[in-house]
């Protein structure tokens, strides 16, 4: 096999998980260094913004400089694509309104992405590199709002988070009728295999799919609702975060 090909578990591939571990490691270890610090400042937030989306931008100039951009695979409307840029104008701007989707669909959805990359290029080819770096990016952006800004999950998300992607899909799914696209794999499954393999053939794993993807967002606020509990059992109860709170 071409070496410049991507192969699921390869070092590669582990090395990159590896990246995504030790980065949420000095996340979670300065969550107790310089809580206060990341609390008043967003400059930080703000580079880690611009970065992701240059990387993004970037990644279309090398697609179209080397003639393999296209309407029916390149366009910014995949999951990881809507939460990329969710994301970015969480981290700009603060806003309430975007963090639940940020935490559930783009969590789980770059999650899932970083676990079985739908990519056939291999390091250090720049588009493997900005895969994982925008996918890590979205992750690290999700615990960040929970670790650094107090954002506490609530289940009031996880519905939100399910009816903006049930308004999206339909959208989505006009859009690769019209350009013979695979958006959001509503048309056909990942080509490297991903957890839609184990969801029944097409189109049957998109209607599975939204019960998955609702338990998966449900597991993950009962995980970090029990986390957060256990960290402030001392404390006051609350329903909305400091972040909820905050709009710079």
């Amino acid at each position: 096999m071409d070496k410049n090909t991507f192969v699921m578990f390869s070092t590669e591939h582990l090395l990159a998980l590896s990246v995504l571990l030790f980065c949420l490691l000095i996340l979670f270890i300065l969550k107790f260094k310089c809580s206060t610090l990341f609390k008043n400042t967003i400059l930080i937030e703000r580079i880690f913004a611009l970065s992701l989306l240059v990387m993004e931008v970037s990644n279309h100039l090398v697609l179209i400089h080397a003639n393999e951009w296209s309407i029916r695979e390149s366009m910014p409307f995949h999951l990881c694509s809507f939460s990329l840029f969710i994301s970015i104008l969480l981290l700009w701007t603060g806003n309430k309104y975007f963090y639940d989707f940020v935490f559930f669909a783009g969590f789980g959805g770059a999650l899932q992405a970083v676990l079985t990359p739908s990519i056939v290029v291999n390091f250090p080819d720049f588009r493997f590199i900005q895969f994982f770096y925008v996918h890590i990016g979205i992750i690290l952006t999700a615990f960040y709002i929970v670790w650094m800004k107090g954002y506490v999950p609530t289940f009031r998300g996880v519905l939100q988070t399910m009816i903006a992607l049930n308004v999206l899909f339909p959208f989505i799914f006009a859009i690769n009728i019209l350009v013979q696209g695979n958006y959001m794999f509503l048309r056909a499954k990942p080509i490297n295999g991903s957890l839609l393999d184990f969801l029944g053939p097409y189109p049957w794993y998109i209607f599975t799919l939204e019960f998955v993807a609702f338990f998966i967002f449900v597991a993950i606020w009962l995980i970090f609702r029990k986390w957060n509990r256990f960290q402030n059992k001392d404390a006051p109860k609350q329903e909305e975060s400091s972040f909820a709170e905050q709009n710079y």
